[in-house]
């Protein structure tokens, strides 16, 4: 009898694959690839903005709209004229900027009009490295795919 509970469980995990276990992650289909590369091309933007010094052109990536949303450490940054203006606050010298680098992204489309990302980012400056992880929430907007919500975070 407990061999055959046993035996059935085995053959129950090899039938059904379980979320975050499984081997391969399926390939997306037309529709999520093309929203995959839209998303991607947003950060490919936002990364070559930033490391000509472009802050205005950073935020290009975000939603102009006073529900965007920041958050940092115990901060939380709402509207996109308050979030440019605390990046230009704290990032006013090249130095300061850096270069900037996106790793281990994860784009999940959300439906036809939201994706979510997970990655991380790593600053490569002068005298030190900061780095750390951020999840964000695109849409897409009449303007393209655009950040409405971004939580980053410092290791």
């Amino acid at each position: 009898m407990r061999y055959r509970i046993f035996s059935t469980a085995i053959l129950l995990m090899l039938i059904i694959p379980l979320p975050g276990y499984t081997q391969n992650t399926p390939r997306p289909n037309q529709r999520e690839a093309k929203i995959i590369a839209a998303v991607r091309a947003v950060l490919d933007a936002q990364r070559d903005a930033w490391n000509r010094g472009d802050v205005e052109g950073y935020m290009d990536g975000y939603e102009r709209s006073k529900e965007t949303v920041f958050v940092s450490g115990d901060n939380v940054t709402r509207g996109w004229q308050t979030v440019l203006d605390r990046y230009k606050k704290n990032y006013d010298s090249r130095e300061k900027m850096g270069t900037l680098t996106f790793s281990d992204l994860e784009i999940t489309p959300v439906g036809n009009d939201a994706a979510i990302v997970l990655g991380r980012w790593h600053l490569q400056r002068v005298k030190d490295e900061p780095h750390g992880r951020f999840t964000l929430i695109l849409r897409r907007t009449r303007q393209g795919w655009k950040i409405i919500h971004d939580h980053t975070s410092s290791a």
